[in-house]
């Protein structure tokens, strides 16, 4: 596969899981890359192996002011901006700081790479985007209404990338991510993701929690399927990217019945997932199978069920088949390698 190489990259939220393992990567293959991050969900500690590279560098800073996003861009050829403060719980309790870091943070960056000329600008975008639609599974034509305050900021990011690709001219491509997990996800604090806070309670010899009945299902991502998708959304030629659209956009009006026209600039978003979902029962099964390899007590822990919270979506299932059409994207690992491999690294990194 074609590899984005010697190119002088900035990534925010880039002491953060996502941001880190994209730093790792891109440093591999001869990148120049900035880390953008206040260090408000990230940690250092992220990002301590990069330091003494010569092509890092990391920049101390918040996206919600202009001038740190415009000294950050400079001279970058290529933005993942990743920055973004995560959890539908958090943006229902503190729903005006999600707002300012989401919203507020994202159009600056927008308006930074704008200034700076860069050459494309993909973001994080959320399978929360997706809303109450009951629709399995979810094609990035069709959303519903968002059901948290952090939905609503996604939402509103596809729209602004949208309007600097028309008026502007900027490239910009959203990726919808899909649940990703993987190592350095981070297991601590109120609002850790589902898989790093159950290994860490089964490796201490502790219940999880399961919020609902276990049947909420979700399209579990690995991080390395979230890399190769954020490298294809970068490394493809405008003109390829059109035409691979509009032979999309015609079979989805044979199949769907959809309305799609044909592109002329690159503004699209993507779904980034493995196409098949595991109920949340299934997960815990699964992870304390994978544990007990390493500790055989972990196999005797049952998990506990509480009642589900506010703004938590029932089923989430992607499509995967235009970011496989347009992009080339075809997802490395499965839920159940994912799993296996990420219990291996927080066993070893957690004990």
């Amino acid at each position: 596969m074609q590899q984005l190489k010697n190119s002088k990259i900035l990534i925010t939220g880039g002491a953060g899981f996502i941001g880190s393992n994209l730093i790792e990567y891109f440093l591999k293959n001869s990148n120049e890359v900035v880390c953008l991050d206040d260090l408000s969900t990230g940690h250092k500690k992220n990002i301590t192996e990069f330091i003494d590279n010569p092509n890092f560098q990391m920049l101390e800073g918040d996206i919600r002011d202009l001038d740190t996003c415009k000294t950050a861009v400079r001279d970058c050829e290529y933005i993942f901006h990743q920055a973004a403060l995560g959890s539908v719980p958090r943006s229902i309790k503190d729903p005006v700081t999600t707002n300012a870091v989401n919203i507020d943070g994202f159009l600056n960056m927008l308006t930074a790479a704008r200034d700076e000329g860069v050459k494309r600008f993909i973001y994080a975008a959320s399978s929360s985007t997706y809303g109450d639609s009951k629709e399995l599974p979810k094609i990035e034509e069709r959303i519903g209404r968002p059901l948290s305050p952090y939905a609503i900021t996604k939402v509103v990011n596809e729209y602004f990338a949208k309007v600097f690709s028309e008026l502007y001219g900027l490239e910009t491509i959203g990726l919808r991510y899909f649940n990703v997990f993987g190592k350095r996800q981070d297991p601590n604090g109120a609002y850790a993701a589902v898989i790093p806070l159950w290994v860490k309670s089964l490796i201490k010899h502790e219940s999880p929690v399961i919020n609902g009945d276990g049947s909420f299902s979700r399209d579990f991502t690995y991080i390395d399927n979230v890399i190769q998708a954020n490298e294809l959304a970068a490394i493809i030629p405008k003109e390829n990217l059109l035409e691979n659209l509009k032979e999309y956009d015609f079979e989805l009006k044979e199949k769907e019945g959809i309305v799609a026209s044909t592109p002329d600039i690159v503004m699209e978003v993507f779904n980034v997932a493995v196409g098949a979902n595991t109920t949340l029962y299934e997960l815990f099964k699964t992870l304390r199978d994978n544990l007990a390899v390493y500790d055989p007590e972990i196999s005797l822990i049952e998990a506990v069920i509480k009642s589900k919270r506010p703004g938590d979506i029932p089923h989430s299932l992607a499509s995967v088949e235009k970011a496989k059409k347009v992009l080339g994207y075809h997802p490395q690992y499965s839920a159940e390698q994912g799993f296996k491999v990420a219990c291996e690294w927080y066993y070893r990194n957690l004990k």
